[in-house]
């Protein structure tokens, strides 16, 4: 059987494969902390479970539009309003089968072979897996502590050549849990309209990010740039990873367009999931989520104690997400050793930096923190005495 270019071409998906190694370690009778995948414990909010029976007892559920539940595109663009201040159209909201689908459709829609794209390395892979599944030429830009790890103007001025038709970013990210700051990303993103760019914005993991120092909440893009594209999700702040329930934002002349494509590629999302989303949105269900980030802010403290503890630097502070980048170059492994090791001698699953590109692949490790405290704490005493045994 042959297999085609872009099947051959994609790697796997390192979080994914030390998963696997350590669920065979389980199956050995070994207890694992796994700290490689980016799950909250917390799971759905109450309402939104208890409306999940209520439905799937009670309900046809036939396929829905292909756009999604109009009561659900409207709560979402009431969600923007309330928690951002920011006025969005339900019609501009599509609701998608996961954020993966939402990428999906963005990228079936505005890719053509050989088009160049600008992506931040290290960066999330299944993001420019779908530019390049779609034939984009993807120009990974090379970032560092100094720029949070973050594409900045100045990287993206310097890498930007005529054949670039647009640029992808993540804020916060996934593997750094670091956000652009709101002038750098305005001015990026004016940067590429001015040079008919489109502007893709991953922003799942913007409703966990920090407040400002007036205790505002984190801005989302369209604030300042009303056209970009915006990913969202309802997997990490809500909790509904195996959900697989998500949205995108889109300009007015890119609606038309998705639904096409969703309507081929399959059909809806799923219809009971989009159902018991609605509760997510009420006030209940909001609080629960917010006393999650806090939970999630004070998780990420004792990680951060903890790591200083086993002499592994944190080169830069996450202020969202719940990730920490860490360098272990100190310890004479690289990255894909250290993991390795990690989780055959101590029973830790991380994940390499070569998840994620090429410019700190070796030498930096991704932590999630969506474990519970229990876990953490454990996790860190091992990570602990399996740095202090490695030779010096």
């Amino acid at each position: 059987m042959h297999f085609s270019q872009r099947a051959q071409a994609i790697r796997p998906f390192l979080a994914m494969e030390f998963g696997k190694h350590a669920a065979a370690l389980e199956a050995a009778g070994h207890r694992i902390i796994k700290l490689n995948i980016g799950e909250p414990d917390f799971g759905a909010p109450p309402a939104v479970l208890a409306e999940l029976q209520r439905v799937v007892q009670h309900e046809a559920l036939p396929y829905t539009g292909a756009l999604g539940l109009d009561a659900l595109r409207e709560a979402i663009a009431g969600f923007y309003q309330s928690a951002h201040g920011v006025a969005v159209s339900p019609h501009r909201v599509v609701v998608t089968a996961g954020a993966s689908a939402a990428l999906l459709l963005v990228t079936a829609a505005l890719v053509d072979p050989g088009d160049e794209v600008l992506v931040g390395d290290p960066s999330y892979p299944c993001n420019r897996q779908f530019l390049s599944g779609f034939g984009a030429d993807v120009r990974l830009v090379p970032t560092d502590a100094a720029a949070r790890f973050q594409l900045d103007l100045a990287a993206v001025q310097r890498h930007w050549s005529a054949r670039t038709k647009g640029l992808m970013l993540a804020t916060p990210s996934n593997p750094t849990g670091t956000s652009v700051p709101a002038d750098e990303l305005a001015a990026i993103c004016d940067w590429a309209r001015l040079h008919n760019a489109w502007r893709i914005v991953d922003e799942i993991y913007l409703n966990l990010s920090d407040a400002d120092a007036q205790g505002r909440p984190a801005q989302t893009v369209l604030a300042a740039d009303p056209e970009a594209i915006v990913i969202n999700s309802f997997s990490k702040y809500f909790g509904m990873t195996g959900w697989r329930l998500g949205w995108a934002i889109v300009p007015d002349a890119l609606v038309p367009v998705m639904e096409r494509l969703a309507q081929n590629y399959y059909i809806c999302a799923s219809t009971p999931a989009q159902m018991a989303a609605l509760a997510c949105f009420t006030p209940a269900s909001l609080a629960v989520c917010e006393a999650r980030r806090q939970e999630f802010a004070a998780r990420r403290a004792l990680v951060l104690e903890g790591l200083a503890q086993a002499e592994l630097p944190v080169p830069v502070q996450p202020d969202g997400a719940f990730y920490v980048y860490i360098d272990v170059s100190r310890t004479g492994l690289d990255a894909m050793r250290f993991c390795q090791q990690a989780l055959d001698e101590a029973h830790v699953a991380l994940t390499p930096g070569h998840d994620f590109g090429h410019c700190s692949a070796a030498t930096h490790v991704r932590l999630s923190y969506a474990a519970s405290r229990e876990d953490l704490q454990e996790g860190l005493l091992r990570l602990q005495r399996f740095v202090s045994g490695l030779p010096r």
